[in-house]
């Protein structure tokens, strides 16, 4: 169990790495005019956001695989029921991460920098909101 708890938490931190990063790129994006660091930059997001999945998925695998080896303590828990909540939400996140990365590299991006900058910061709320529950466990 231990073994994968900490194999768990290495592939979020992994993720997260990236949902750190990617916006950046966004922003950089949004707020650069020259045509060749635009193109730069969503090659960039490219290559970020498809090394980055594999880490998002293993990490969501190893938490189900935890939760699977006591469901009847980790799914009657509100706190973790919070948790999944959170980690849903980040999953969508994610994906729509995918769908800038694709906007940006189509020419096709409506966004300025302005929205990125905000965008940015919603992984880092959620992790804060995800550790403290997994480690303090409230409720």
């Amino acid at each position: 169990m231990l073994w994968l708890k900490a194999f768990h938490i290495i592939f979020v931190v992994c993720w997260f790495a990236g949902l750190f990063y990617l916006p950046r790129i966004f922003v950089y994006y949004a707020a650069s005019e020259h045509l060749v660091v635009r193109a730069q930059l969503g090659v960039m997001a490219r290559k970020l956001y498809r090394f980055v999945t594999p880490f998002m998925i293993i990490a969501i695998a190893l938490g189900a695989a935890m939760i699977a080896t006591n469901p009847d303590y980790y799914l009657q828990s509100k706190w973790m029921r919070l948790k999944l909540g959170g980690v849903g939400f980040l999953f969508i996140y994610h994906l729509q991460c995918g769908r800038y990365v694709r906007a940006i590299n189509n020419n096709l991006n409506t966004h300025g920098h302005v929205f990125y900058r905000f965008f940015n910061e919603v992984p880092v709320l959620f992790l804060f909101g995800i550790v403290i529950l997994a480690v303090l466990k409230p409720f």
